[in-house]
């Protein structure tokens, strides 16, 4: 989750990002949360439908109506100032935090992981596995994985680590620069690849690395 926020937030402090929102102007509307859940690709409206059936009485209920309709848009219709105020108060509490840890290890943590156990793979391919899930979509990584085994094999399948890897980091390079708003890739350049040339397959600490020019490690 550090690894994540460093890219996702600038900050190695992901537990402060569940009161995080912002439009950032990438076509997706609001984006929110410890992993960035958007209010148009349906992840937003998800976890606030599930938090509101686990806690009917909560200050986001009421944009459930605007969270469908603004769905597939960059819309704020029906959202706006009082949506993001809401979002900050539900924050402050344990159910909605608990609800964010939930829905990223339901839609984007567990399935990315455990695909890439399945090809194999250390912690590095793990973490990338997760990181292309959290910015593309579950479906989105399988697509830069499919293009990846076009190039190298995954070593469930024989192959070698290092050089799937290498290929599936291309691809993701490739998947990235298909949007605008992620034009900078350092968060697979001068991070997800650094470690990989360093060889460091299983993100054994001290891992250091830099993302958007900004510099970062995690020593222990």
């Amino acid at each position: 989750m550090r690894l994540v926020s460093s890219a996702e937030n600038s900050s190695l402090k992901w537990r402060e990002q569940y009161r995080y929102i912002e439009d950032i102007h990438d076509g997706r509307g609001y984006t929110a949360g410890i992993i960035g859940f958007c209010s148009g690709t349906g992840d937003m409206l998800e976890l606030v439908r599930r938090y509101t059936r686990a806690h009917r009485r909560n200050p986001l209920a009421r944009f459930l109506p605007a969270l469908r309709r603004v769905n597939g848009t960059d819309s704020h219709r029906g959202l706006g100032r009082k949506f993001v105020a809401a979002w900050r108060r539900a924050a402050k509490r344990r159910g909605f935090r608990h609800a964010q840890d939930a829905e990223r290890d339901r839609v984007y943590f567990r399935p990315a992981v455990a695909l890439a156990k399945a090809d194999g793979l250390g912690a590095l391919g793990q973490f990338a596995y997760y990181d292309a899930a959290v910015v593309h979509g579950f479906d989105g990584m399988r697509g830069v994985r499919e293009r990846a085994l076009a190039r190298a094999a995954t070593p469930a399948r024989g192959g070698d680590q290092p050089a799937y890897l290498e290929a599936f980091l291309d691809e993701r390079v490739v998947e990235m620069r298909k949007e605008a708003a992620h034009e900078d890739v350092t968060r697979i350049e001068t991070a997800q690849r650094r470690f990989l040339r360093e060889g460091n397959l299983d993100l054994d600490l001290p891992l250091r690395w830099a993302v958007y020019g900004d510099s970062y490690a995690i020593l222990r």
